[in-house]
């Protein structure tokens, strides 16, 4: 889809696929337009066609027509910004990529956390001047470091929300896992949940949420008698890979919560190494690739490159 940024206001370009539909039509169905922010633009005459504000129900579009959408006009940041340093992968108007480090939660937890990756992003925004709060469409464990997306504004949250859901967008991660595993390559699908005994502990359960996790072996070292696995997930369940690898024997080096041994000064060795999603305005593929930012990882860039 043909697209540009002018001021508070995309400007795109009416595709075939849209010939003919109503403007109501298009912003319910096509871009998927939450009704709260369905709301906002209609009161606020944020939506335009050929430089006209019709009425969105009784206007059809024509292949080729300029439809406006007023997607950036600024909102109130909501969270303390903090000056801690960003590793930006991939940024557009819409989107932003960022490289987690490890030992970093995503988004506070409480009030009175200011020293999350959220709260960087959004010092990130106030210094490139983008008047919006960062909105995180997924979330990756405190110690596990790799590739979070994130969106500049509400339809790109909403509409990144859905493709979540259908599971379009492709996360593909690094691990070492204790052992020599077997076979190689295969697919774990057992549910899990939360475990009983413990606050944050989650296990395998027949009356938990179905999880699927594949994996492939890409090496084994015989010194640390450990796997390097590459792992994509079907399902996103809290603490997922390693609850699975931990269920089949093979628990991540360092994830002393699911049985995995070593001195690691990140916990477990877990990496979101490849983010794969179709951009919801362009429609291209985009792929995204974090390569490990401590000297200490046990992941190296060859490690990321092997997933190219």
């Amino acid at each position: 889809m043909e697209t540009k940024r002018i001021g508070e206001w995309l400007e795109l370009v009416v595709p075939y696929k849209w010939d003919g539909k109503t403007v109501d039509r298009i912003m319910r169905k096509d871009l998927g337009v939450p009704r709260k922010l369905m709301h906002r633009f209609r009161n606020q005459r944020g939506v335009s066609l050929n430089d006209e504000f019709i009425h969105w129900k009784n206007t059809t579009v024509r292949a080729g027509d300029l439809m406006c959408i007023r997607l950036f006009e600024p909102q109130p940041l909501t969270v303390k910004p903090n000056n801690m340093p960003i590793d930006v992968i991939y940024e557009d108007d819409h989107l932003l990529v960022v490289n987690k480090p490890s030992g970093v939660f995503t988004h506070p937890n409480f009030p009175t956390e200011d020293d999350t990756l959220v709260n960087g992003v959004a010092g990130y925004f106030v210094k490139e001047g983008i008047p919006s709060t960062p909105k995180y469409v997924h979330r990756l464990d405190r110690h596990t470091s790799g590739a979070i997306l994130f969106a500049k504004h509400d339809l790109a949250i909403a509409m990144l929300g859905k493709e979540l859901q259908k599971r379009t967008i492709k996360r593909t991660y690094l691990a070492w896992a204790h052992g020599s595993i077997s076979p190689e390559k295969g697919v774990i699908s057992h549910p899990t949940g939360k475990d009983p005994d413990h606050t944050i502990r989650r296990c395998v359960t027949e009356d938990g949420q179905y999880a699927e996790t594949h994996y492939e072996v890409l090496r084994y070292d015989a010194e640390k008698d450990a796997s390097l696995l590459k792992l994509q997930l079907e399902t996103g369940r809290t603490h997922q890979i390693r609850v699975h690898m931990s269920y089949v024997g093979h628990p991540l080096l360092g994830d002393t919560m699911y049985g995995g041994q070593g001195d690691l000064h990140y916990k477990q060795a877990l990496h979101a190494a490849k983010l794969t999603f179709i951009h919801p305005f362009t429609e291209q593929s985009i792929q995204c690739f974090a390569y490990p930012e401590e000297s200490e990882s046990l992941f190296t860039d060859e490690h990321v490159n092997a997933l190219k």
